[in-house]
């Protein structure tokens, strides 16, 4: 691996996942280059894949084979996102077996359809996981209020879930709970836990956008763009609590993967804000952060690369203070994004249904 600032982040213990999926860059031979930097995963969700297959030729001749075959929209979709899915989990193959299971995977997120219909998203997965046939691959989930029960069974089955849309710390707790409790179901079947993983991502730029609005209406200037970093430093001090504690030693002597966490979302959407502000603030052990492609770009050009997780934690909770004194209720913010998330997910992929519809009847 080029000493690069991808290969100081794996140094730090922080994972560097690539926030995109498109089979130009897998056909091309980008993606690979993007592994030899030093990219161990890779993430998609349903807005990425509308934007590879409704902006781009290179599925045009795929899907219209595909309909003439007698195959739906939908079946289409599967159709074109496994076999993407497939061949980038066999790039990141190596990454899988070099670290032995920590990295290299690649997440393909289910119907966001069924982000409110448990027993449809578990069905999903199941359909998804036996379809792509790569162990490095993580079925995304959307963290809301149905979706514990729904990642406590799949883990169970050992199908490596990445839970999506996280951004409270309430969230949080609920999906970490909900993998560890599919966990201590496995040691009761007997099964083996090192052989399944998972990742909480915890969307980050959306919580700031949020609660700068809700200050744009006061006279806290000072608090704009501090609420994102501060929740997601207390949700570190979880996880540490989680994993690192008395609660998950019998788990690990067994040879269970902790439930990292991984930053989503992390490029700025406030143009006054550093490009690299959810990468630098965010630093540490046994993290992950997904990047997009201008955010990869900017850490690798000018990123300041230290362990800053655990940095300034008391500044950081008197902010969360400092909002809750000011009527801000970060959980119901939380709460009305993560509605957003799931509708935006569900817009875009409708969209790309159609999308595919119109290529296929063209």
């Amino acid at each position: 691996m080029e000493k690069n600032n991808l290969f100081a982040l794996s140094t730090l213990g922080q994972s560097p996942w690539y926030d995109n999926i498109d089979r130009n860059i897998i056909l091309n031979g980008e993606l690979q280059k993007l592994i030899d930097l030093g990219i161990v995963g890779v993430t998609s969700n349903p807005s990425i894949f509308e934007k590879a297959i409704s902006g781009s030729s290179v599925y045009d001749n795929a899907i219209k084979e595909l309909a003439a075959q007698g195959q739906s929209p939908l079946d289409i979709y599967d159709t074109l996102t496994i076999e993407d899915v497939r061949s980038a989990a066999d790039l990141l193959s190596g990454v899988y077996e070099q670290t032995r299971g920590r990295d290299g995977y690649v997440s393909l997120e289910v119907n966001p359809d069924y982000a409110h219909d448990m027993q449809k998203t578990i069905e999903n997965a199941r359909m998804l996981h036996q379809a792509v046939g790569r162990p490095n691959l993580m079925i995304k989930v959307p963290g809301t209020k149905e979706a514990p029960e729904a990642i406590r069974i799949l883990t169970r089955e050992r199908i490596n879930v990445n839970v999506t849309l996280l951004f409270s710390l309430n969230h949080y707790q609920s999906a970490a709970g909900a993998y560890i409790a599919g966990l201590r179901d496995r040691l009761k079947d007997g099964k083996s836990l090192g052989s399944v993983c998972s990742v909480a991502s915890v969307f980050i730029s959306r919580t700031d956008t949020a609660v700068d609005k809700e200050l744009g209406r006061q006279t806290h200037a000072e608090l704009k763009g501090r609420a994102a970093v501060a929740n997601a430093k207390m949700i570190y001090q979880k996880f540490k609590q989680l994993f690192y504690g008395e609660e998950f030693s019998d788990f690990r002597s067994a040879g269970a993967c902790l439930q990292r966490v991984l930053w989503g979302s992390t490029s700025t959407k406030n143009p006054d804000y550093s490009d690299v502000k959810y990468v630098n603030a965010l630093i540490g052990k046994d993290t992950i952060n997904t990047l997009p492609h201008n955010t990869l770009e900017a850490l690798l050009d000018h990123a300041s690369v230290r362990l800053t997780i655990e940095e300034k934690l008391d500044e950081e909770k008197a902010v969360l203070e400092q909002l809750k004194t000011l009527k801000i209720d970060l959980n119901k913010l939380c709460d009305d994004i993560q509605d957003q998330g799931v509708e935006a997910f569900s817009t875009s992929f409708r969209q790309l249904i159609k999308a595919i519809e119109k290529k296929a009847n063209s």
